[in-house]
């Protein structure tokens, strides 16, 4: 029973291999969409969206694939086994793991603010976007900060 429990933490992979394949489907994405982006900008044409919005866009596409990366790699880091990565990946508890997707939801959440401001439309919804960003900004930074410190 002892080396079937020791052996769950092997389940954990589950969730690295399809996070990581989702990244990697995320860059693609990205990817293309860059490409599209590019045509869009030689092209000079004006269609439904400015060209400042798509290329804000591309950051949002590029930040969750981040996201997907970093989940990944601290998920097989935690519960698989140690991998050299740059300091800045270094995931050594759950707490760390969280931090850093706090930190990649508020440049998300941030960079949503920011399309909907450069695309204008309703200023109260816009306000009170912008608000629930700072709240929930302001949790995560929090817990970031205080929360799960050994």
């Amino acid at each position: 029973m002892k080396r079937i429990l020791e052996n769950s933490r092997y389940l954990a992979l589950l969730a690295a291999v399809s996070s990581l394949v989702a990244a990697v489907a995320a860059f693609l994405a990205g990817a293309v969409k860059t490409g599209l982006v590019i045509v869009h900008l030689f092209r000079g044409a004006r269609e439904s969206q400015p060209a400042s919005i798509e290329l804000v866009a591309l950051m949002d596409a590029y930040l969750i694939a981040t996201a997907l990366l970093i989940f990944g790699l601290g998920m097989y880091e935690l519960f698989v086994q140690d991998i050299e990565l740059p300091a800045a990946l270094t995931i050594k508890n759950l707490h760390d793991l969280k931090a850093k997707l706090g930190s990649v939801i508020i440049l998300v959440m941030a960079v949503t603010f920011l399309e909907r401001l450069v695309a204008g439309g309703q200023p109260l919804g816009t306000l009170y976007l912008g608000l629930a960003v700072a709240a929930v900004s302001a949790a995560l930074i929090a817990f970031a900060q205080f929360g799960g410190k050994d």
